[in-house]
């Protein structure tokens, strides 16, 4: 991938001596499970051109550069939004929160994945894990971390499938749903689940 789509946001930072945090999250569109958002900040001209948008690689290939990340960044934070929060709130502002919170806790400039953020230095990229090394980093963490989640559920629920779909409403999940009924891991103001709910009142 050529440098000037990953590296263009760090670069311009970078060359004036500045860090830079990538923020992204996994578990927007789930039904269950929790919402992961994740920060990277690496060291000033790193580069890794291994480092993509989550959703181009492989679980393998992803769960090797997780290792590499949180072995090379600067630094790095996590944070697990819960099923309880994110129905309290919504996603979006879930999303948001946890983000805002992770932006504040730095000093340098903050790249977010389409996020508008407060009081602090930032960019909203459209496409960011796309076009920044750090968000993509970011990315691969908070799916990492969000699969190893809904993976310990699977194990705990193996009725309901969730290593295969990751909570997502797939045709598999919403069958699962219906059949066994609602886990206190659901996202109870999700339609889907609203849903199963009303039908289980007939």
């Amino acid at each position: 991938m050529a440098e000037s789509l990953m590296y263009e946001f760090e670069n311009d930072y970078w060359h004036n001596n500045r860090f830079v945090l990538g923020i992204d999250e996994a578990g927007r569109g789930p039904i269950c499970g929790p919402l992961v958002v994740c920060g990277v900040c690496f060291p000033i001209a790193y580069k890794d051109d291994e480092i993509n948008d989550s959703k181009k690689l492989s679980e393998k290939k992803r769960k090797e550069l997780f290792l590499r990340i949180i072995k090379e960044a600067k630094t790095y934070f996590i944070k697990i939004v819960s099923a309880k929060e994110i129905d309290r709130i919504n996603i979006y502002r879930a999303t948001q929160k946890a983000m805002q919170e992770i932006a504040n806790d730095f000093d340098g400039v903050v790249l977010t994945d389409c996020m508008p953020l407060i009081d602090v230095e930032y960019h909203s990229l459209v496409k960011g894990d796309s076009r920044s090394i750090s968000i993509a980093a970011a990315s691969i963490l908070a799916k990492v971390i969000r699969d190893h989640i809904m993976n310990g559920y699977d194990i705990l629920y193996p009725a309901y499938g969730f290593k295969r779909h990751k909570g997502y409403p797939t045709k598999l999940h919403l069958e699962k749903l219906d059949e066994y009924g609602i886990l206190p891991i659901y996202r109870f103001s999700y339609k889907p689940v609203i849903i199963s709910k009303q039908l289980k009142l007939f």
